[in-house]
């Protein structure tokens, strides 16, 4: 079984799954070591690190000192969410509304769960870490690293989060959703047939109008 699911699979998890069934299907995937989409690594391969580099945002969930999990979606230009080294993740956390709602968690409990969506393209990467929190002021270089340029907001902290495990979800049941960059990607070819199609109207309208001149008509509209 994957490190991921070794850790998400406590005995409550496994009683479930043995009431609905699936327990066995769990089973036999552990057995042959994971499947293709279960890495038995903590490290951060290319696949995961081209993945994170592209995304906008992220959901972030951290669990307070009562019990209570909280879940708050990061964002910003993509690529803010980067890999310090192939276990460790990093971004520059920005001056928001002031709650420090996770900044107070992870002091009590460093364990957090991120997910990583790719909506157009149904794929998701799931991530347990620790992470800490570190004033911008005493790591300069961190700082800098961290830093998105022109991005505007003022640097507060600096997150790390040691990976210790990931998981890539099945892209079933992921809703489509697509970001402005996306659909001005995929509209290209879209406006450039509009054009054509626009260049080619004109151009037959002019001949439908040199035509009527040389018969003395004029073109109905």
């Amino acid at each position: 079984m994957s490190k991921y699911l070794d850790i998400a699979t406590t005995p409550s998890v496994a009683a479930a799954q043995e009431h609905y069934g699936s327990a066995a299907q769990w089973a036999r995937i552990g057995a042959r070591g994971g499947s293709d989409e279960a890495f038995q690594s903590q490290s951060l391969g290319p696949p995961e690190l081209t993945f994170i580099a592209a995304r906008d945002g992220f959901y972030l969930a951290s669990v307070s000192e009562t019990g209570w999990p909280y879940v708050q979606y990061r964002g910003g230009p993509a690529g803010f969410l980067s890999a310090v080294d192939e276990t460790t993740l990093g971004f520059a956390d920005f001056r928001g509304n002031r709650q420090y709602i996770t900044t107070g968690n992870v002091q009590a409990n460093d364990r957090v769960s991120l997910f990583l969506m790719d909506y157009a393209h149904r794929r998701r990467l799931k991530i347990f870490g620790h992470m800490r929190i570190v004033d911008a002021a005493d790591d300069a270089a961190l700082a800098e690293r961290l830093a998105v340029p022109g991005y505007p907001g003022r640097v507060e902290r600096l997150v790390l989060i040691a990976v210790e495990a990931f998981d890539w979800n099945c892209p079933q049941h992921i809703t489509p959703r697509f970001t402005q960059a996306e659909l001005e990607t995929a509209l290209v070819p879209v406006r450039d047939e509009l054009a054509a199609l626009r260049r080619e109207n004109e151009r037959l309208r002019r001949e439908l109008q040199a035509g009527a001149q040389r018969h003395g008509d004029t073109p109905e509209s």
